[in-house]
């Protein structure tokens, strides 16, 4: 089930995050020249509207159709994407993730059954008109059907949101929140569910709080602050490193391991989450696009010009919460664990079965096998953007200083790893998802993305082979 859930939040996700340059576009347009903006710009401001209620939907419906059926399926997915868009009195960004994969499908669908049945020299004319026709089609039923299904299912996520927010409840989102980002869910949340929220909410009121919910780097900070100061072993010595990652780069994944080495830590983030939306929501502070990555420096660029001082007050809030309790679990509550040892605490037995030769004895490394020559190693996440393009550049430097050549290194999105990979890297609550994209390829498990010890064994093995 977490799998499946990761999946469905990967897809999602995966619909938003290669067009966040263009939401960061929209963000920096909207905070510099609406009215209540740095730099009031009547004809400036012209473009906030047309962006949000057309360009967004539009890539994210053809990002989503191309996933699903290459380039004809995202020219369809547009098309049927503005029968959703227009209209329409508000951004129609959950619309757009609906139809611009169902549109592609139904062309694949399509294109599978025509496949051979066309006679040669009429191949370009039959994909042209198949897919004019069936996006019209589907261009006329967005509009009349998935439209007002979307507007009505917006309704309620508004109203829902509101008595949250009318009753003084939304800091109670962090007890969902927290946990889920910490199952690799944390792009899913952003992306899929709390960024249409926020588009909608700046278009009223030229900010929002919704940006923030996720994206806010105080809980995970005061978690690793904790753990260089109480932390024990591999996991001390990481932290430092881990703190500018997290808090500067915005890699949030490089704290979920120190987590799910001491889950009591839950109730830190949760509690920091919490604390960081209650002095946000005090201070009326909002973000006017969404931050990614989740870096300070993301969300102070991102902010609305009035929302430094209480942004600055709430990160720094839900940080010092966190910590301390983060502090007294590792002192006082938690298990005498390292991460070596929660390292070595994997299931020999499941990894075996996806192609994962391991060695445990007591808190010592993992030991990972290559059972084949290895040209092309890729380094797997949720994204492809984040923790696996920091891995991806710890294991170059790696097989670089033991001076071996002939040896691709990518990072890649854990749902569509590239089939000419014959090693892959990943985390180890990400192994079931990695197993499923590339069934050939041999996996690599890791928990510490910093500083795990398969890389070195990893590298001695390439240099053997």
């Amino acid at each position: 089930m977490k799998e499946k859930v990761q999946v469905f939040g990967r897809f999602l996700s995966g619909m938003v995050m290669p067009n966040i340059g263009a939401f960061i576009a929209w963000g920096l347009i909207t905070a510099l020249f609406i009215e209540t903006g740095w730099l009031p710009n009547a004809k400036l401001a012209e473009l906030v509207g047309p962006m949000s209620q057309v360009l967004l939907p539009l890539l994210i419906a053809y990002t989503g159709g191309t996933v699903v059926h290459g380039q004809r399926g995202g020219v369809i997915g547009a098309i049927a994407a503005m029968g959703v868009i227009v209209g329409a009195d508000i951004p129609m960004f959950i619309g757009a993730m609906a139809v611009g994969p169902l549109a592609a499908w139904l062309l694949k669908k399509f294109d599978k059954w025509a496949e051979n049945k066309v006679k040669a020299g009429f191949e370009m004319l039959v994909n042209n008109f198949s897919l004019g026709i069936l996006g019209a089609i589907l261009c006329g039923v967005s509009m009349f059907a998935i439209q007002p299904l979307v507007t009505g299912l917006n309704g309620v996520m508004e109203a829902g949101v509101g008595f949250f927010v009318d009753h003084g409840l939304l800091p109670l989102a962090s007890i969902f929140i927290e946990p889920a980002k910490v199952l690799f869910l944390n792009n899913a949340i952003n992306h899929g569910i709390l960024s249409p929220l926020g588009i909608k909410q700046v278009e009223e009121v030229g900010k929002s709080i919704f940006f923030l919910l996720e994206a806010n780097p105080g809980p995970g900070l005061g978690v690793l602050l904790a753990y260089c100061i109480a932390g024990k072993g591999n996991a001390k010595s990481t932290a430092p490193g881990a703190v500018i990652i997290h808090f500067l780069g915005g890699i949030h994944e490089i704290y979920f391991p120190y987590i799910l080495m001491n889950p009591l830590l839950l109730l830190s983030t949760m509690a920091g989450g919490a604390t960081g939306i209650f002095f946000f929501n005090l201070f009326n502070v909002g973000l006017t696009a969404p931050a990614s990555p989740g870096s300070i420096l993301a969300i102070l660029a991102m902010a609305e010009r009035h929302s430094y001082l209480g942004l600055v007050i709430g990160v720094a809030a839900a940080t010092a919460v966190s910590f301390v309790i983060s502090l007294f679990i590792l002192r006082f509550a938690a298990k005498d664990v390292s991460l070596e040892d929660a390292q070595a605490k994997k299931d020999s037995m499941k990894n075996q079965s996806k192609g994962i030769a391991t060695e445990t004895a007591g808190t010592e490394a993992a030991q990972t096998k290559i059972a084949s020559k290895v040209t092309k190693i890729a380094f797997a996440c949720d994204a492809g953007m984040g923790s696996s393009a920091m891995g991806a550049t710890v294991l170059k430097k790696k097989i670089a200083a033991a001076g071996i050549e002939g040896i691709e290194v990518i990072h890649t999105p854990v749902s569509s790893i590239p089939q000419d990979v014959q090693l892959v890297v990943t985390h180890e609550e990400l192994g079931e998802r990695a197993a499923h994209s590339n069934p050939d390829a041999q996996l690599v498990l890791i928990t510490n993305f910093l500083a795990a010890p398969q890389y070195d064994t990893v590298v001695e093995q390439l240099k053997n082979q």
